[in-house]
């Protein structure tokens, strides 16, 4: 479909929410059965490689997410009160988020002293923590119910994922699972996202070598972007995690490259498997699972040169930098600046900053 009628058949208003965020809370998602069958309806984006969006509730998600992943999630899914939802906008650390959860959680299973044996060295973390509507949705309408299957055989207590807005969770996740969400300054999650993409799109059939850094900036700047707005996506879980401090646990990415240790200890104690002091004294726990988890170690790992798992991606794809302030080699000061104003606006009265504004 020629992108520029995609374009115009969206209303003003949702090209104004994609420009300016509301403030306001945003409504109740649909019920389940309404999604599917209105997705014809739903303002299309087709610019924005590898997957054509589809705007739901104020967020533009795949098409293939809202068809098949969202709707298998609250048909097939069955939370548990010990669940621990990893919650992120793309590319925002969280691959470094899972690793750390993974061996956090199964550390006495897989001592992380032994980095050798561990599972983290054998597979991909996003193989280890699973993503729920992703699998769903590439998983199709068919196998669905064969992979909700596959997602209750899990023992408790599971750790799971998604990309999801806290809005579009169904609300017996929201209401029964802790969420632990990770947030990242959004001009690097651009960089970040339109890099990623790059190496990832011939896996899904799309071409992405002719998408320039400027053409992402534009419509990023929209909102447009998978799971987009990103500034509307943390802000929804800053705003749950004021609310509920005992549900939703907030990190800043930059916070934890800067203190990965005490990030790991907050992050460990609400998931229910806190650091003991005899761990930390004699065993040196904390230290060993940051080691284990490092991006060198991670990238070293023989399974993230090569191969792919659960996700039809090659899993060197998911390893860059995976540091702060890239964006510096990519966009000029005044676009930072522009970019920084949208998202201050946005956020404005909801207490939560980002602070590398340019």
């Amino acid at each position: 479909m020629d992108s520029g009628a995609a374009h115009e058949e969206e209303d003003a208003a949702a090209q104004q929410q994609g420009a300016a965020p509301a403030t306001a809370a945003p409504p109740s998602p649909p019920a389940q059965e309404e999604v599917a069958p209105a997705l014809e309806s739903l303002p299309l984006e087709t610019r924005c490689p590898p997957f054509p969006l589809r705007q739901l509730n104020g967020f533009w998600l795949p098409e293939i997410t809202l068809a098949a992943g969202v709707p298998a999630l609250r048909a097939r899914f069955t939370p548990r009160p010990t669940d621990v939802l990893l919650a992120s906008f793309p590319k925002s650390g969280t691959t470094w988020l899972k690793a750390l959860a993974f061996a956090a959680r199964n550390r006495a299973a897989h001592p992380p002293s032994d980095p050798d044996r561990h599972p983290l060295r054998r597979s991909n973390p996003h193989d280890l923590v699973r993503f729920l509507e992703v699998e769903f949705a590439l998983a199709g309408e068919h196998a669905g119910g064969a992979l909700g299957d596959e997602f209750e055989a899990l023992p408790s207590p599971r750790t799971l994922a998604t990309h999801l807005p806290y809005s579009l969770l169904p609300e017996r996740v929201r209401s029964e699972c802790r969420i632990v969400y990770v947030c990242r300054d959004p001009k690097d999650a651009l960089v970040s996202t339109w890099l990623f993409t790059r190496k990832a799109a011939p896996a899904f059939g799309a071409d992405a070598e002719g998408f320039a850094f400027r053409e992402a900036f534009e419509l990023f700047c929209e909102g447009r972007s998978i799971c987009g707005p990103q500034w509307r996506h943390v802000r929804e879980y800053w705003e749950e995690s004021v609310r509920r401090p005992g549900g939703v646990l907030f990190l800043r990415y930059e916070e934890m490259l800067l203190a990965p240790r005490s990030s790991l200890r907050k992050l460990a104690e609400f998931m229910g498997c806190g650091f003991s002091g005899e761990e930390e004294e004699e065993g040196g726990a904390v230290d060993a699972i940051v080691e284990l988890c490092s991006l060198g170690g991670l990238k070293s790992a023989e399974v993230n040169r090569s191969g792919s798992g659960k996700l039809p991606i090659d899993n060197k794809a998911f390893f860059r930098k995976g540091g702060a302030g890239n964006w510096r080699n990519h966009m000029t000061p005044e676009m930072a600046r522009r970019l920084d104003r949208i998202v201050d606006d946005a956020l404005r009265g909801s207490g939560f900053a980002f602070a590398g504004s340019a």
